[in-house]
Order: C-alpha cells, then sequence, then structure tokens
C-alpha cells in the first residue's frame, strides 16, 4: 500500500511539479511569495518524482547505485539538514538572501530524509512483483521419488 502511495506522490511530481513545490514553500518559508525560482527548479522536480517512481517499480532491478544514492541523502538529511537545506536552496532559487525560513523547516527536512530512505528500503523489497513459483528456491521443489529395485536372491 505505501509502495502505491509513493509511486502516485512521484507520479504527480512529474506531472504537476508546481503544486508540489508551492506546497514545500508555504510550509518552509515565511515569505512564499518573495521565490524567484530557478528554471531547472522544475526539472529536479521532475526528477526527483522519476526516481521515486523508478526505484520502486523496478525494485531490484533498480539501479543499486541510485537506491545508495538516495538512501545517503536520506541519512544526510535526517541526520545533519541544515548544510542541505541551504544547498538546496541555493540550487531552487536566485533570491536565497530574501527567503525567510520558518522554524520547522529541520524537522520537515529530516521527515524528508525519512521518506528518501523509505523508498531506498522498499524499492530492495521484492515482495511484489514475484510470483509463487519465483519465491522458492530448488531444494523446495518436489522431486520424483526414485525407485526402489528388488534384487532377487
Amino acid at each position: 500500500m505505501l509502495r502505491r502511495l509513493l509511486i502516485a506522490f512521484g507520479l504527480v511530481e512529474i506531472i504537476v511539479p508546481e503544486p508540489v513545490i508551492e506546497i514545500c514553500e508555504r510550509i518552509g518559508l515565511r515569505n512564499p511569495a518573495a521565490t524567484q525560482r530557478r528554471p531547472l527548479a522544475l526539472t529536479g522536480a521532475r526528477l526527483e518524482g522519476l526516481l521515486f517512481v523508478w526505484l520502486l517499480v523496478r525494485g531490484r532491478e533498480g539501479s543499486t547505485l541510485v537506491t545508495a544514492g538516495l538512501g545517503l541523502a536520506g541519512l544526510a538529511l535526517v541526520l545533519v539538514p541544515r548544510p542541505i537545506i541551504t544547498l538546496s536552496q541555493h540550487l531552487v532559487y536566485v533570491n536565497t538572501d530574501e527567503l525567510e525560513l520558518r522554524p520547522w523547516v529541520e524537522p520537515a527536512a529530516r521527515l524528508l530524509g525519512v521518506l528518501y530512505l523509505t523508498v531506498s528500503l522498499l524499492s530492495r523489497s521484492t515482495d511484489e512483483g514475484t510470483t509463487t513459483d519465483e519465491t522458492h528456491d530448488e531444494s523446495d521443489r518436489v522431486s520424483p521419488r526414485p525407485r526402489l529395485r528388488l534384487r532377487s536372491s
């Protein structure tokens, strides 16, 4: 269920990233109307959504490097959110000096880190998409019984 919800979120972020960004701005900024986004801000949001969908749909067949990168980003956001917040602001906005952060930006960034970690962990699980035949290894399969031969003495 959670996997499907995150895939749906990723699809929304791919198709219409602007409302997602605007919600994040209202949550994190005291003056969201003052933002001046860089041209690639929407592309970055779309890439994030694409990454979520790709990892969650492909599972173990996805790139372990990308999964590890998302996991490391999530861990960094959970442990030390402030430098990541500063870096992301400089990547997304032209006027970072004019933006006023709300006090709960760091906890919100930590939650985003938890989201990244969740996506990376869910992408490693193979519960969905496997059939019952794929979940059994060779030792679980029933082999024909050996025939007993009686020797005559």
